[in-house]
């Protein structure tokens, strides 16, 4: 009702809630912004030879206090997890924990939700542009953004290219501004007392810009870290035509871990 008679929700949800409205599929790196201790296991599992872990195709969950063990495909307690069928148990697993859990609830709330919007106006709006529709933009405090940044890999507050970066989110009007906050945090919700409180998937993390790569490279973004991954670019035009690019296409080359 709130999207229908143009109100604004003062709610988070998780990238992954905004992929299940727009039926995508969730992936691996949709993981490490909600858990980043699961997700370096599940990345451990796909990096390595899982044979010795003696994993089957099921999953613990606790239920009223007590745990219990559920497959996640028929016959999944007796199937081994092998170097050949990883991917499909990472697969699964992250189905489980995400779509499975919820599904009879999801279901319910888009069947509400499509009678007042229907899924095909949704549907042309990506998972990014819905959590702006449902939550809007607040206004950023630039001034409070930058006094509450931290640099890594040789940049500091008075390097060039960073100079540029704020020179460039100066020049963007507050859309982008949310974009390029959602692209690298995963949300473009500021925490109630500004960018001093903002959080990671641990805890408190504060915005972080880090050097990496070279000229022909795209900026890149940790969102379980807050951390944006900037090229040294050569100049102010470079840096300011990068950072579009990257938040415009973070499906399309990858820019989001």
């Amino acid at each position: 009702m709130a999207v229908f008679h143009g109100k604004l929700l003062d709610a988070f949800f998780i990238r992954p809630f905004y992929k299940m409205m727009l039926e995508k599929p969730i992936t691996l790196k949709d993981m490490e912004s909600v858990d980043l201790e699961y997700y370096n296991s599940l990345q451990w599992i796909l990096d390595n030879d899982p044979a010795d872990l003696d994993l089957r195709f099921t999953v613990d969950e606790e239920v009223y206090g007590v745990m219990q063990q559920a497959e996640i495909k028929p016959g999944g307690s007796s199937i081994p997890v092998t170097q050949e069928n990883k991917r499909e148990y990472i697969d699964l697993v992250i189905k489980w924990r995400f779509v499975d859990r919820v599904e009879h609830q999801m279901h319910a709330f888009m069947t509400g939700f499509a009678e007042l919007i229907p899924k095909r106006q949704l549907q042309i709006f990506d998972p990014n542009e819905v959590e702006l529709l449902l939550s809007g933009i607040a206004n950023i405090d630039v001034k409070d953004w930058k006094y509450n940044a931290i640099y890594k890999g040789e940049y500091h507050g008075e390097h060039l290219v960073i100079q540029w970066f704020w020179k460039a989110i100066l020049s963007f009007d507050n859309e982008l501004r949310a974009r390029l906050l959602q692209f690298v945090t995963g949300t473009s919700r500021v925490p109630m007392n500004g960018f001093s409180e903002l959080q990671g998937s641990n805890g408190p993390q504060k915005f972080c810009i880090e050097k990496w790569g070279t000229e022909k490279d795209f900026p890149r973004a940790h969102t379980c870290f807050n951390r944006l991954d900037l090229p040294p670019y050569s100049n102010y035009d470079l840096v300011r035509e990068r950072l579009i690019q990257a938040m415009e296409n973070t499906e399309g080359f990858g820019g989001v871990d």
